[in-house]
């Protein structure tokens, strides 16, 4: 587990799932009270109270826990954390909040979707409902000292995703609305599992690039610069998957030929390729499920709506 600095009231504990370091990213934000974004999944809880501590954060003092939507990797943990947060609410999509207090149907979509994936990230337990804020678009929650959070409906990754603004570090917490963030080789990869809506999914990039923020926070993986730069490529990256796949499904291609097309084609990927093929986790979400996503738009929708 490690714990990073990136503003002075902004920090970021490595959940370390599994073992698998820059992987999930949660952020701790100090105000007069504390707001933290993204839980990990409940293997990580262990980690993530460790890193509390090395902040010296006392747990009765975090106010606000916020997740961008309920997949396991983002909010598994939540439910498990709150039993150490005793004054904590939990902010999510009004979607999303009936499958943190029942998460029973999560659970066994997941292992469906996941498989052996779901045993590096364990059972999500509930959350009381009393403890949920079922956050609108654009609702404001502040830990003072300047420090607050806005929520940003950002649909298409899921039906149930927002983003947060930060005004003071110009930054969003993005979730899974802009990629996946590699620091290492510095480009973004799509994520973009089914049921994924792109023409929502560049209606919710372009909401965040009219923030024009400075700072992108990854839940997968850290901080970026250049964050309207990030934006606009991965803009253009998922356009370019559209339009692969849209050619290869008219050319009569199978799945596989798709997927070879776009990983030869899409820079980003080929400069990624070796690592996310050998990572435990990426290698099936990132090179079959979200290509499998874009191909199943595609087949339903086509271009028209891009």
């Amino acid at each position: 587990m490690s714990v990073a600095k990136l503003e002075e009231h902004i920090y970021l504990i490595d959940a370390e799932t599994a073992g698998i370091k820059n992987f999930i990213a949660s952020y701790v934000l100090k105000g007069e009270r504390v707001a933290m974004v993204e839980t990990g999944p409940t293997s990580s809880m262990p980690n993530l109270l460790a890193g509390l501590k090395q902040l010296n954060v006392k747990l009765e003092d975090v106010a606000y826990v916020a997740v961008s939507h309920v997949h396991l990797d983002h909010a598994g943990g939540v439910g498990t954390l709150l039993k150490h947060l005793p004054n904590a609410k939990v902010i999510v999509h009004p979607r999303g909040a009936p499958h943190l207090v029942h998460p029973e149907r999560l659970w066994e979509q997941s292992k469906m979707v996941l498989g052996s994936i779901t045993e590096l990230y364990g059972e999500p337990e509930p959350v009381p409902e009393d403890r949920i804020l079922a956050a609108a678009d654009g609702t404001v929650f502040d830990v003072g000292n300047g420090v607050n959070l806005r929520v940003v409906e950002t649909l298409g990754h899921a039906s149930h995703h927002q983003s947060y603004y930060e005004l003071s570090s110009q930054g969003i917490f993005t979730g899974d609305a802009a990629g996946i963030y590699l620091g290492g080789v510095d480009v973004v990869v799509p994520t973009t599992p089914a049921p994924f809506r792109l023409d929502v999914a560049l209606a919710s990039l372009g909401k965040l690039l009219s923030l024009k923020p400075v700072n992108l926070f990854y839940s997968h993986f850290g901080r970026a610069c250049d964050a309207a730069g990030k934006l606009e490529t991965y803009v253009q990256q998922l356009k370019l998957w559209a339009e692969i796949t849209k050619q290869g499904l008219d050319n009569g291609e199978s799945f596989e030929s798709i997927g070879k097309r776009i990983f030869e084609r899409d820079a980003a990927v080929r400069e990624a390729l070796e690592y996310v093929k050998v990572h435990p986790i990426l290698g099936d979400t990132v090179l079959t499920h979200s290509v499998r996503g874009v191909v199943d738009f595609v087949q339903k929708y086509g271009l028209a709506s891009r």
